[in-house]
């Protein structure tokens, strides 16, 4: 049977993916809505379609693994938001530096309070701690740390998706004028999902955004090193 070739499965399931992201954006442009937002309405498809064909999740990754491999180049791109946004960081670095720590505890602390009243330890907890990163630094975060990288990515998603709405909201209600706060706010706390809706406000907004959130990950895995580290001694 055709279908029985590995090869045959990986482009299918490759496929598939990349057919339901598609799909998903052109949903999100004509009803811009966090719900609809490609992050959640993938990840709900495939779901629903994997487990009618009863399609276990090694044999899912293994198909379409090397679309989690294209996080490595993306994560190297992530120079460029930094290099053009220089000027700005050479300014504002003492702002930048405050948020970007008071951030970065925040999110690992309200982490590590949630995994405690969920009952979460060891790997799990592990695996929650780096959720507000976006996910190529999550990632390697999770590895370093003891926790669980694919888990990782699915907290990644759900807090995304999650901080992008609340962003809003929080927006809409509070006098937040400058366009530094406006971004930041996005890029610490919703990450890439948070960058995409920045750029819907503003383009200065998103360019802060994804600035924040590139230094914010790249913050993350020097302290994860750190972490991991000093838990190994």
């Amino acid at each position: 049977m055709p279908w029985a070739n590995p090869v045959a499965l990986a482009l299918l399931w490759s496929a598939v993916t990349i057919a339901f992201y598609s799909a998903a954006k052109r949903l999100y442009r004509r009803w811009p809505r966090w719900w609809l937002t490609p992050l959640a309405v993938t990840p709900a498809l495939l779901i629903i379609v994997v487990l009618s064909v009863r399609l276990t999740y090694r044999d899912y990754i293994r198909d379409t693994g090397w679309l989690v491999t294209l996080l490595g180049p993306a994560t190297v791109a992530f120079a460029a938001p930094i290099y053009e946004q220089r000027a700005m960081i050479r300014r504002q670095w003492p702002v930048l530096a405050a948020g970007m720590l008071a951030g970065t505890a925040t999110s690992i602390g309200t982490s590590w309070l949630l995994a405690t009243l969920l009952g979460l330890d060891g790997a799990l907890r592990m695996s929650l701690l780096p959720r507000s990163i976006s996910t190529p630094f999550a990632m390697e975060v999770s590895g370093d740390i003891g926790g669980i990288p694919d888990l990782t990515a699915v907290f990644v998603v759900i807090t995304g998706v999650l901080g992008a709405a609340l962003g809003e909201f929080i927006l809409a209600w509070l006098p937040i004028r400058s366009t530094l706060a406006r971004g930041a706010l996005f890029g610490v706390g919703a990450h890439g999902a948070g960058t995409a809706k920045a750029h819907e406000i503003g383009r200065e907004e998103g360019s802060v955004a994804g600035l924040v959130m590139v230094l914010v990950g790249l913050l993350n895995v020097v302290a994860a090193s750190a972490i991991s580290y000093l838990l190994k001694s």
